[in-house]
């Protein structure tokens, strides 16, 4: 299966119980998404292993992968990435943006038009989701930037058919 087509929105926690079962971490906002997504795979080794079920119980997650029956053998899958396939996420409108289309947009100052550079990754420090925007041969300086994913504020439009980001945003930030 082609990795460069999956997202992740999870990962395999501890086990739970004696039949197999494990505290799912869900990475998505909000949390409880990750139960409408299906189907949720697991890659290791090149080996994909589908996820039976996802319940809730007391504010966590707990699922099953198929075929996998007791403890010795989830043991094997803790801390594994949980992924579903890009073409599976639901659509969004014009004005939406998932964390993973953001990567790689170029970063530009919306009232001067500046290069700022290109989006490395996105992060979630506390407060709010942040873009951390690195420097290109074709921005203004050599600066890494950390900007708020606050739209109206920070984040003033995203264009994702020329994949720029426009920013209210100074410079010497």
């Amino acid at each position: 299966m082609n990795q460069s087509n999956l997202i992740c929105i999870g990962s395999i926690g501890k086990p739970r119980g004696l039949k197999g079962e494990f505290f799912l971490n869900s990475f998505c906002n909000p949390a409880d998404n990750i139960v409408t997504y299906r189907p949720l795979i697991t890659i290791e080794d090149n080996n994909v292993h589908k996820i039976e079920y996802i319940k809730k119980s007391h504010n966590k997650f707990v699922s099953k992968i198929v075929n996998v029956s007791d403890l010795d053998q989830i043991k094997l899958f803790t801390n594994k990435k949980l992924y579903i396939k890009n073409s599976d996420l639901p659509k969004l409108s014009d004005k939406e943006a998932y964390w993973h289309e953001l990567k790689g947009m170029n970063v530009f100052v919306h009232k001067t038009n500046e290069n700022l550079g290109v989006v490395k990754e996105m992060n979630n420090f506390g407060s709010d989701d942040c873009l951390v925007v690195a420097s290109t041969k074709d921005s203004i300086d050599n600066k890494e930037r950390l900007i708020p994913f606050i739209k109206d504020k920070f984040i003033n439009q995203i264009d994702k058919t020329n994949k720029i980001i426009y920013v209210d945003w100074q410079k010497d930030f």
